[in-house]
């Protein structure tokens, strides 16, 4: 009877998961990610043998392992690189959780493996940093309160995200760890300036930003040395940044060849804050633009995707992290150049190191789905629905 009065309505049969995700993913960004991996396990093979030999290890030991964490990293990015918003922020806010409770105890149980700073929990057979991986959820999270801060009555959104920038660049200056610190803070102001923050806001931040350098500078004789070493007009040879500045000069356009590199013998980093300076020295700066290219790729179009995208959560949240992950890969190439204070961050899927790879995977894998292609509808839904 209901057939005859209204008619038969046909269910239409629902696309499925994977082929959906190929048809909305932004593959372009995609294969600019597997690009900058694949480097770095070429660049891995230059530069990890040295050390691996110094160590007493198997020659291709640290190459193995970065294979190991980058496939885990590509796996976890590819998992949440299926998932709509809704669920990438109640993961991101549940990891919150988790890594800010563990850089809460790292004083108590964290080590520093001899660096001068506490950093990391020694697992025994690897360590975890959870720093790096607190970055891309103190993101999500801080999109989601600014975000919700633009619906009427909505909470004090933007007071509450500077409250949690504040305390975990607080935990992060105890470590102490003043390149993280800055990171969060970039990527709090961003996201601020994106949500319709005022320029005299952002100006005064940047303001405590520098009087913050200057109380460091004053109390940390580690972070001295190093702005003194970066204002300074000699390069002494004999450091990681002359090896470095060393290597990129050596290596011209074409670079020395393959496997003829010397700084990888003499640079206890090589593999990591100093990976660039491989790249440079055997493969010339024709490889170094190919790298700047790949995150440029990445950065540009997740923008360009962000811009159309209607969801203010889905806008902040990718805009925050393509930012970040721009951030991070200029500081460790200004570094290598020069042009910033020596800091170690690694290159984001290029240099060593297990919570670097996963985390940048986490990362990657909320950026894709926050820009996959959706359905946005018209402005005037948007309105009418925040109206109600």
């Amino acid at each position: 009877m209901t057939e005859m009065v209204y008619g038969t309505v046909r269910s239409g049969a629902r696309e499925p998961v994977l082929p959906r995700w190929w048809r909305t993913v932004d593959k372009v960004s995609l294969l600019a990610i597997l690009g900058l991996f694949a480097i770095g396990l070429l660049l891995g093979l230059a530069a990890s043998p040295p050390l691996a030999t110094r160590n007493g290890l198997q020659p291709f030991h640290y190459v193995e392992r970065q294979l190991i964490f980058g496939t885990m990293a590509l796996g976890v990015m590819g998992i949440l690189s299926l998932g709509d918003p809704r669920m990438i922020r109640r993961m991101g806010v549940l990891l919150f959780v988790a890594t800010f409770l563990a850089l809460a105890f790292l004083p108590l149980f964290g080590t520093d493996f001899g660096k001068g700073a506490t950093r990391w929990y020694s697992l025994g057979f690897a360590s975890v940093q959870p720093s790096e991986f607190l970055k891309p959820a103190f993101i999500i999270l801080c999109a989601w309160l600014l975000a919700a801060a633009q619906e009427i009555n909505g909470p004090p959104g933007r007071s509450l995200s500077l409250a949690v920038a504040l305390i975990v660049v607080a935990f992060l200056v105890i470590q102490p760890d003043f390149g993280q610190a800055c990171l969060i803070l970039f990527g709090w102001a961003a996201m601020y300036f994106v949500a319709g923050a005022s320029m005299l806001l952002v100006v005064a931040l940047v303001g405590m930003v520098g009087l913050a350098g200057v109380v460091a500078y004053n109390a940390s004789e580690h972070f001295a040395r190093r702005i003194d070493g970066f204002l300074s007009t000699e390069v002494d040879p004999t450091t990681q940044l002359g090896y470095a500045t060393n290597a990129i000069r050596e290596g011209g356009f074409f670079g020395v060849g393959v496997g003829e590199g010397q700084v990888k013998w003499v640079l206890p980093d090589a593999h990591t804050d100093f990976i660039i300076a491989v790249a440079a020295e055997e493969y010339g700066v024709l490889l170094v633009l190919v790298i700047i290219a790949l995150y440029a790729t990445i950065v540009l179009r997740s923008l360009w995707r962000l811009m159309k995208e209607r969801d203010p959560f889905a806008r902040l949240a990718g805009t925050g992290l393509v930012l970040l992950f721009a951030a991070q890969a200029i500081i460790n190439m200004g570094v290598a150049v020069r042009m910033l204070p020596a800091k170690g961050m690694t290159l984001p899927l290029v240099s060593y190191g297990g919570s670097s790879l996963i985390a940048t995977g986490i990362a990657l894998g909320c950026l894709l789905a926050f820009t996959r292609s959706r359905p946005q509808g018209q402005i005037e839904d948007v309105l009418i629905k925040r109206g109600r």
